[in-house]
């Protein structure tokens, strides 16, 4: 009966929805940015949002979302911009860019947001939760706009399919086809900004940052193709905001914002350590197997070449439980003088002979 109630409940409907919004924009758009070396873009635009909504704040009076968004879309991209040419028409490198840009847009929206507390302005109010973001006041209306942003950029990019995929892994060659590689990139980096503004709402312009980069680096871990890492990237966007949403909802008093960084962190570290393939218990076990092996092949080659001085080999607690292991699996058997030695069988002679060759071929 309180999950019934939860689910009809009005302010969670809506926070559960721009959070699943927010996952199915962030999510994709991050892979871009990730796979490009950008990661710390998202956290440059919407640093950079900042100013925007003081400034639509101060133009219009109010805390229309329809006009924070404007604004913060307008000094977004006007910071991809200026990054964008300080890369191409200048010496600093792209992460000494976006570094730049962070700050100089970031402390512009300090002082403006300093600024409006001293007007006096009835309409502040609220003002800052733009900072860290304020789900429970998201309405319907909001989410119908965060929807289209959300509709217009999946289309862009499936527009765009081809030729974001061939700049993002090789502008070189693009640009030798003859795309205008240039304008591809702030394209893309547009919709960023636009994932950006979808949620300033949800997490604030401090926050967003991680909803760019942590659902696509969790999806990494678990796909080496785009196409699925980029599905991956929206589930793991919208699991990450419905779970933070319910969370925050059933506990009363801690923030939504916040917990649905939290439990994207907790998707990415549990990737980071069980995705097959790339996650640490994954190495971790490739290397013990490796190791294994190494050691198996030594022994090997120790008693074809060596059968005198190996007899008495086990030094090492790792030597001895592989000597035991060779001996279960019929390559090694007790000396026949009794002593505690041992001899390659014939079946053994054989393999020894295959690791002799590896590592004589491998010499020469």
């Amino acid at each position: 009966m309180q999950w019934l109630d939860l689910l009809s409940d009005y302010t969670f409907q809506n926070v559960v929805i721009g959070a699943s919004l927010l996952g199915l924009i962030s999510g994709p758009l991050g892979c871009f940015a990730m796979l490009r070396r950008q990661s710390l873009l998202g956290d440059a635009l919407s640093h950079a949002a900042l100013p925007g909504v003081c400034l639509s704040f101060i133009i219009t009076g109010s805390r229309d979302i329809g006009g924070i968004i404007i604004g913060a879309l307008a000094t977004g991209s006007l910071a991809a911009l200026t990054m964008l040419l300080l890369t191409r028409h200048s010496r600093l490198k792209t992460d000494a860019a976006i570094g730049t840009c962070l700050s100089i847009f970031f402390a512009s929206g300090i002082v403006l947001l300093t600024y409006i507390q001293g007007t006096n302005n009835a309409s502040q109010g609220g003002l800052e939760a733009f900072l860290f973001g304020q789900a429970a006041a998201t309405l319907r209306s909001d989410l119908w706009i965060m929807g289209a942003i959300t509709l217009v950029t999946l289309v862009l990019l499936s527009v765009f399919w081809k030729q974001a995929k061939l700049v993002t892994f090789d502008a070189e060659y693009a640009r030798t086809l003859g795309m205008p590689t240039t304008a591809i990139e702030a394209v893309l980096t547009a919709m960023v900004a636009l994932a950006v503004v979808v949620g300033l709402q949800m997490v604030g312009v401090i926050l967003m940052a991680a909803m760019i980069v942590a659902p696509a680096a969790a999806a990494r871990q678990w796909s080496s193709h785009l196409g699925s890492m980029l599905v991956i990237a929206a589930g793991v966007g919208i699991v990450s905001g419905v779970s933070g949403a319910t969370i925050s909802t059933l506990s009363r008093g801690l923030a939504t914002g916040p917990l649905i960084i939290l439990t994207a962190t907790a998707i990415v570290l549990v990737s980071l350590a069980l995705a097959p393939g790339r996650g640490l218990l994954w190495g971790a076990i490739k290397h013990y197997r490796q190791k294994e092996a190494l050691r198996r092949q030594q022994l090997l080659y120790a008693f074809y070449k060596h059968p005198r001085a190996a007899q008495r080999y086990r030094t090492t607690f790792g030597s001895r439980r592989m000597l035991g292991k060779l001996n279960r699996q019929g390559y090694l058997t007790r000396a026949a003088d009794g002593d505690l030695g041992w001899t390659l069988t014939t079946q053994g002679q054989a393999a020894a002979k295959q690791v002799v060759a590896t590592f004589e071929g491998v010499a020469s």
